[in-house]
């Protein structure tokens, strides 16, 4: 017995309203689309269709039944044409979008790559730290940082963030490091565009108003400056990792520290989600669990 018998046919009947048209549909006899049919009824012990010499018809069983085998045979058709597209070049446009920075330093790199396979793309990027509307505005994909705000897309996590608060040796041993939060308010706090960072305490988010000398909008400016000694700075790993690493940053309230945050790629609902998005998509995972090396 096998559990596909008669699930094509009767679902092209269902469908078509008609034995005749079902066979035309499916290539094979009227004779052989009954039989199979007949035979699906035997084995589920239920009546799926009306049959009059004008109508055939869903039963309320059939019917039920019916948009379950649709589902499952749109699945397997989606799978089918998966296979068939990753054998087939990809080709044609892919527009995305990202922030800038994060664009610059870890995604633009991988989309070139990425090209570099499949030269018959095209590509066209835009870097904003806007939110863009991706169904209006004709985006393929986005790359969005941490939180999700949008349940009408699709996203899928590409890798993870981790918010670093740090300052240089030479500012420490100047200023001291802060070992609390409070402490904070003492400290020369360089920020990009907001006035507030962000901390895990006793498992709840806390937000802590921030001051000092400098604000830049550029994760990189921030950066020189707190290697030059000027103050504390709180970024991403893509940021500061390698210079904590070489311990010329050092990193401060730990304890404190958010828990991670996911990069995301994020396209529109779509169940027929072409190839070559999908594969950029696993593409960009692949890229992004690997070390990252600054510009």
């Amino acid at each position: 017995m096998y559990l596909w018998d008669g699930v094509s046919e009767f679902t092209a009947v269902a469908e078509s309203e008609s034995f005749t048209a079902a066979a035309k549909h499916l290539g094979i006899s009227t004779a052989q689309v009954s039989r199979q049919v007949s035979a699906l009824e035997e084995r589920l012990d239920a009546k799926l269709l009306y049959r009059t010499t004008r109508k055939v018809s869903l039963t309320e069983v059939g019917n039920v039944y019916y948009h379950q085998c649709r589902s499952i045979l749109d699945s397997l058709e989606d799978a089918e044409r998966v296979i068939t597209n990753l054998q087939s070049k990809p080709r044609g446009k892919i527009k995305l979008t990202a922030p800038v920075s994060y664009g610059e330093d870890s995604i633009v790199p991988l989309v070139n790559d990425f090209v570099k396979l499949y030269p018959e793309l095209e590509i066209d990027i835009n870097l904003t730290n806007q939110t863009v509307d991706l169904v209006d505005e004709g985006y393929d994909l986005a790359i969005r940082l941490g939180r999700l705000s949008d349940s009408t897309m699709m996203a899928k996590k590409l890798a993870v963030r981790t918010q670093y608060v740090c300052a240089s040796a030479a500012y420490i041993n100047t200023y001291g490091a802060p070992h609390s939060l409070s402490e904070l308010e003492k400290h020369n706090c360089l920020r990009g565009s907001f006035d507030s960072w962000r901390f895990q305490v006793s498992d709840k988010e806390k937000n802590i108003k921030v001051s000092g000398n400098i604000r830049c909008n550029s994760g990189y400016g921030l950066v020189d400056a707190a290697l030059k000694g000027i103050g504390v700075i709180q970024l991403p790993d893509y940021y500061v990792q390698p210079y904590i690493e070489d311990k010329q940053l050092i990193t401060m309230l730990d304890n404190y520290r958010e828990v991670e945050q996911g990069i995301w790629a994020l396209y529109p609902h779509n169940r027929h989600l072409s190839s070559k998005i999908r594969l950029l998509v696993d593409f960009l995972a692949e890229g992004l669990s690997k070390p990252q090396t600054p510009l």
